[in-house]
């Protein structure tokens, strides 16, 4: 069943300098609501700035997707508010739907297509951002990672435009199975299979091929 939400707000990164531990580095982590129509082509959206491309961008890490539900649940969790972008995401929607996300489940907003293809994995960068050096351990025993996704096809959105879940009819591994596989590695596990055959991030996937 196609699931209805609506983009909160869309965040475009700026390139600033931040301390990470003992080091000053840079990074396009910190995103500013606009509400401007933005244009999405297959390496994300226009005017994002992404500084560390070895791990972050390309085409199949073009959009990161983060949703207010889960939003609201880490204000309770943290005591405090967060606004949109706060976690680095490039679109914030109302919801992700009831069902768990699944690799290749879509989102088409007006005339674009994005299809899920990884979960987030915090880093230490995210972690100066949120001012807390433990915040990765945090993030990953939260288990609500947001996703990435890849461009099928292009266009323009804004503020306010719905955004219809179309969930894949593949048996591919949940954001969340992919997430936690992340840190096990367990080769032997059914999900490790699944993930190969699905069409996860290619990062993740040369990462899995080499184990």
């Amino acid at each position: 069943m196609n699931i209805q939400s609506n983009i909160i707000s869309v965040n475009l990164g700026a390139r600033k300098k931040i301390q990470i531990r003992s080091r000053v580095d840079e990074t396009g982590i910190y995103k500013n609501p606009v509400r401007d129509k933005i244009k999405i082509n297959q390496l994300g959206l226009a005017n994002d700035v992404i500084v560390d491309t070895k791990y972050h961008g390309g085409k199949d890490q073009a959009v990161y997707l983060y949703n207010q539900e889960d939003y609201s649940w880490w204000s309770r969790k943290l005591n405090r508010d967060l606004l949109p972008g706060t976690f680095g995401e490039n679109l914030t929607l109302s919801s992700f739907g009831t069902s768990k996300l699944k690799i290749g489940d879509r989102f088409h907003i007006n005339d674009i297509i994005l299809e899920v293809t990884m979960a987030r994995i915090p880093c230490a960068t995210f972690a100066a951002k949120m001012k807390d050096p433990s915040f990765v351990k945090v993030f990953k025993h939260a288990k609500r990672p947001g996703a990435y996704t890849r461009v099928i096809k292009g266009g323009e959105l804004q503020v306010g435009d719905n955004a219809t879940f179309v969930p894949t009819p593949e048996d591919y591994p949940t954001v969340l199975e992919l997430f936690e596989l992340w840190y096990t590695k367990d080769v032997n596990s059914p999900i490790f299979k699944k993930a190969l055959k699905a069409p996860i991030a290619e990062r993740t996937k040369t990462t899995f091929e080499s184990l």
